[in-house]
């Protein structure tokens, strides 16, 4: 605990922390998911998916690894688990038909919105690698920051629906759903990489 208090403050890192957890969350990005998954499932409620997934990436970004770690799992295994609930995700927006079943008391909120599409795989793994390079301290503000971007997002949901247009959101739907696919794609192929290369390992030390 005196070694938290002792961290020190330091603008830059929070600005770059923030810049980086933005692009990964991409929030504006999600939009098209966000207002779909609202259609289907009625009012997002903001303040509970934005403070559930808050949680959920600070105690990943204190106990995550070794969380993963009691169940065998490494962060490229995880972050490919991950990468296939994107492409179901971009599936869904590319094609026009609904795979994930949201059928939980809170809607939404919680699943999908909260985890895994604010608290998902790329967010996970990109605080892992934050906290390699930066100051916990700095990190956490630079999560609240995005966090309350987040929750003015979803609770500004109605009003981006109202200015854009019906198609207008179709075409975003699927410009984004590529993305997401994209995404996707990428994320598996890198962490693919590396579980491949850690098999290789394995197999040459046992031989």
């Amino acid at each position: 605990m005196r070694k938290f208090f002792a961290m020190e403050f330091n603008v830059m890192e929070i600005v770059s922390a923030f810049i980086v957890l933005f692009a990964v969350i991409d929030i504006l990005g999600s939009l098209p998911i966000i207002l779909d998954l609202k259609k289907k499932n009625g009012p997002i409620k903001s303040f509970q998916a934005t403070s559930v997934a808050f949680v959920i990436m600070i105690v990943f970004l204190f106990i995550g690894e070794a969380l993963l770690g009691l169940f065998g799992v490494d962060i490229s295994s995880f972050a490919i688990a991950g990468s296939f609930v994107l492409l179901i995700m971009a599936f869904e927006m590319i094609l026009g038909v609904e795979i994930f079943k949201y059928d939980s008391p809170s809607g939404a909120s919680i699943v999908p919105i909260a985890f895994p599409l604010i608290a998902g795989a790329g967010s996970f793994t990109t605080l892992l690698s934050l906290r390699a390079e930066f100051e916990t301290i700095n990190i956490i503000i630079a999560l609240f920051l995005n966090i309350v971007v987040v929750f003015f997002v979803l609770r500004s949901s109605n009003l981006i629906e109202r200015v854009i247009s019906e198609g207008g959101m179709y075409i975003l739907k699927k410009f984004f759903g590529i993305i997401l696919l994209a995404i996707a794609i990428k994320l598996f192929m890198t962490n693919f990489g590396n579980v491949v290369m850690e098999f290789i390992k394995s197999v040459n030390l046992q031989g």
